[in-house]
Parts: C-alpha cells; structure tokens; sequence
C-alpha cells in the first residue's frame, strides 16, 4: 500500500474539488440574481442545484481530508449533508425549525481544524474556515447587530472562497500529503491480516 501511494496524486481530486466549488458559488449567486428579479421559478431551480453541488463538494472534501482523521472527515460531511437537507426543506416551503448554519457553521469548523491538521494546505486557510464557521454560529444569535450580521457573511464568503481557489489553482503539496495518507491507511487493519495486540 505505501508503495502504491507513492504513485498516486491528490491533484486531480483537490482541482476537482475546486471546481466543483466554483461551480457552487456560481449557481448560488446566479440564483440570487435569479430571484432578486423576480424570476422565483429559474431562482429556485438554481438554489436547487446549488445545494446538489454543496452535497458533492462535502463528499470531496471528505475524500480529501481522509488521511488527516477519517472520523472527523466523516462527522463533518455528515454535518454538511444535514445542512444541505435542512437548507432544501426551505427551498421547497417546507417550515423548519433548524437552521441549516448550525450544521454548515461545525462543517466549516471542522474544516478549518482538519486544515490546520493536516500538513498539505496552508495553515491561514484553516484559520479562515474555523473562523467562518465560528462566525455562522455567531449569526444565529437572536438580535444580532446588523453591521456584524454583514460582517459575518462577508467573512463566510471569503473563506470559503479563498479554499475554492487555492484547491482550484494550487491544488495540495503531494510530497506533503503522500506521508499523510502512507500513515493513515497503514493504521487501517488489512482484512485477513492478524493485528498487532497489546499486553
């Protein structure tokens, strides 16, 4: 296994990722725009699709961040896939009384820290995901000044902008990431091959 990871490269996944963020971001603003003129129909149709490519980025991003924690890769998809199903409720009219940011403010938590973990991105990245997560949290106070309101979704927007971009453009340092994943599936059991035991 060591020796087949020397021979693969993230690249490939992390661009994908990037693009497929992108892609998010586009469709979400375009229904926005959508919507702010009075096209309802093509604005939720946009919101919906926007959502889809949200679902497909947090199976990427835990693809990606595996070899850091594959529990904590795993809790934060979970976490982003509960957002996303709460977040289409509300695109079909369906009341809820969940928000959606609780479970995308631990998603961007959980991947500002899985960031700071890991050895392949820079470390500023993860400081901007946690601080965006903290920041979605923070939202939901009840009467929240307007201003900081603003404040908050400008940040969310840049930071997870920013990760978009780098994953798009810079993609991960391999040579960082191989030892990475080298250890992380070599504390995975091999099936039929005895594990060591402890006394």
């Amino acid at each position: 296994m060591p020796d087949q990871l020397q021979n693969v490269s993230p690249q490939p996944r992390a661009r994908l990722t990037g693009v497929v963020y992108l892609l998010y971001f586009l469709m979400a603003i375009f229904g926005q725009l959508m919507e702010s003129h009075g096209l309802a129909v093509s604005g939720r149709v946009c919101n919906i699709l926007s959502t889809l490519l949200y679902v497909v980025v947090s199976l990427l991003f835990y693809l990606l961040f595996k070899p850091v924690s594959r529990s904590l890769s795993l809790v934060a998809a979970l976490f982003s896939l509960a957002g996303c199903a709460f977040m289409s409720l509300g695109l079909i009219h369906i009341k809820s009384t969940i928000s959606p940011l609780w479970f995308f403010g631990l998603f961007c938590l959980l991947i500002g820290y899985l960031i700071l973990k890991s050895t392949f991105l820079p470390r500023v990245l993860g400081v901007l995901m946690a601080a965006a997560g903290a920041g979605w949290l923070a939202y939901l106070i009840p009467a929240l000044p307007l201003q900081l309101s603003h404040a908050i979704m400008v940040l969310g927007f840049v930071a997870e902008l920013t990760l978009c971009l780098w994953l798009l453009i810079m993609g991960v340092n391999v040579e960082r990431w191989r030892p990475q994943a080298s250890t992380a599936n070599a504390s995975i059991p091999i099936e039929g091959t005895p594990s060591a035991s402890v006394d």
